[in-house]
């Protein structure tokens, strides 16, 4: 909570950038899309309008001399829905900038309509380092972690320890992609070695098949290239299938609600 405050705070005072487009209506409108209905909405959610609310009122309630108005949408873990919902809010509504949550694919998708548009696109959720990187723009804001920040944290903790050989479970799409990318640089910098790598649909809900590929790697070490209830569901899966027997598992994002969920006999 103190972080998305925070963050809102610096987002708030980037507005300024703005000051033109804001003061042609008569409110600074802010929009903040997120999933708030499927496998990461836990993480952030609807809280996370709450928690932005939270600062607007902790501000003042105004920038520029006008009032904030914050509006909200559920994205899906969709990057259409997220671009067009974007591009909607500051075509008809006039959104001064656009503050990202979770979701990767989805990040990426309204950085490029925030850069179009000339409009600040505020991101703390998502993990993919290509928005500091390759698909940098001007525009974007990379508040909080990335895939490369998570790599060389846990991922070369790990195999400072002993896990040289790994075999990666990963969500299919930019954020899964992307640590996976970044982890199996740094196990390599380090003298480890990727035995080999599964991908899995976003939000899945059947593990069995690819973690039998896992087992078969004879690795020492899960690599969780994934998040939020893919995380989660994923350590369970583990867990029945007696995974954890003959591999430790590496959560290379995992969140205090992540622990809370899996409870103390998964964890």
């Amino acid at each position: 909570m103190q972080r998305r405050l925070t963050a809102l705070a610096l987002a708030i005072g980037a507005l300024t950038l703005a000051a033109t487009a804001a003061q042609a209506q008569e409110k600074v409108k802010i929009g903040f899309i997120t999933d708030m209905s499927s496998l990461y909405a836990d993480v952030e959610g609807k809280n996370g309008a709450t928690a932005i609310q939270m600062a607007i009122d902790d501000f003042g309630g105004k920038a520029l001399g006008q009032p904030i108005e914050l509006l909200s949408a559920d994205h899906q873990n969709k990057a259409d829905i997220a671009a067009s919902k974007a591009r909607e809010w500051i075509d008809t509504a006039g959104a001064t900038m656009i503050f990202g949550g979770t979701n990767s694919g989805t990040a990426l998708a309204t950085a490029k309509v925030a850069a179009e548009k000339k409009r600040v696109y505020f991101n703390s959720g998502a993990g993919t380092s290509a928005l500091t990187n390759e698909q940098c723009t001007p525009y974007t804001v990379h508040y909080a972690y990335d895939t490369v920040a998570l790599a060389k944290g846990t991922g070369g903790a790990v195999v400072e320890r002993g896990g040289k050989s790994w075999f990666f479970l990963t969500a299919d799409y930019a954020f899964g992609q992307a640590l996976e990318t970044d982890t199996t640089a740094v196990i390599k910098a380090k003298g480890g070695t990727v035995t080999g790598s599964v991908r899995h649909p976003l939000n899945a809900s059947d593990f069995s098949s690819f973690l039998l590929q896992a087992q078969n790697s004879k690795a020492q070490i899960l690599g969780l290239a994934n998040a939020g209830g893919d995380t989660i569901n994923a350590i369970k899966a583990a867990r029945e299938f007696g995974i954890n027997k003959t591999m430790k598992t590496a959560g290379l994002l995992v969140f205090l609600t992540d622990i809370h969920s899996l409870g103390l006999k998964n964890t």
